[in-house]
């Protein structure tokens, strides 16, 4: 499945291209149970998919630290390791559950530069089948305001349909 994928021509339009990817990204996860190679597999095929994905992964729920993120499967360059709830916009999205959606990362405060290329953002929290986070999806663009609600809501529903059932 995976040479299908790669050798796939997605359409121009943005909705129209997360559809496809959600809909390859569901046909490849399909009855796979390891969680890890469920967000490897998840950053690979998005990050592949849209130009403006400068840096694409997880950071997931450390079960040792209390309210602390771990650096998780990714594509890109060096990313920060750990960061707190409520620290940053990933820490923001972990502490209040919900996605943040950043145009200018500079603006945010308490923005961490895991690197200082990023102008933008967008972290979508990731919940498993009972509501618990789980860990939180960033995707990271060099240029401001690369990100908006069609991402927003595409990315949410790519994981909550590869999460949701997670058991």
């Amino acid at each position: 499945m995976a040479e299908a994928f790669n050798d796939l021509t997605l359409p121009d339009d943005k909705a129209t291209r997360y559809a496809a990817v959600a809909e390859e990204i569901a046909s490849v996860l399909d009855g796979e149970p390891n969680r890890t190679a469920r967000m490897a597999t998840i950053a690979s095929m998005l990050a592949a998919s849209f130009e403006h994905y400068f840096w694409t992964g997880f950071y997931v729920v450390d079960p040792d630290k209390e309210r602390e993120l771990v650096v998780g499967p990714y594509q890109g360059t060096l990313g920060c390791l750990r960061i707190a709830y409520g620290r940053g916009v990933c820490g923001a999205a972990a502490a209040t559950g919900e996605t943040q959606l950043v145009p200018d990362v500079h603006a945010f405060p308490g923005h961490i530069a895991c690197d200082g290329r990023s102008a933008s953002e967008v972290v979508v929290p990731v919940f498993d089948h009972a509501g618990k986070l789980i860990a939180v999806f960033d995707v990271d663009a060099t240029e401001p305001a690369a990100f908006d609600a069609v991402d927003a809501a595409w990315l949410e529903k790519i994981l909550k349909a590869s999460f949701a059932a997670d058991r």
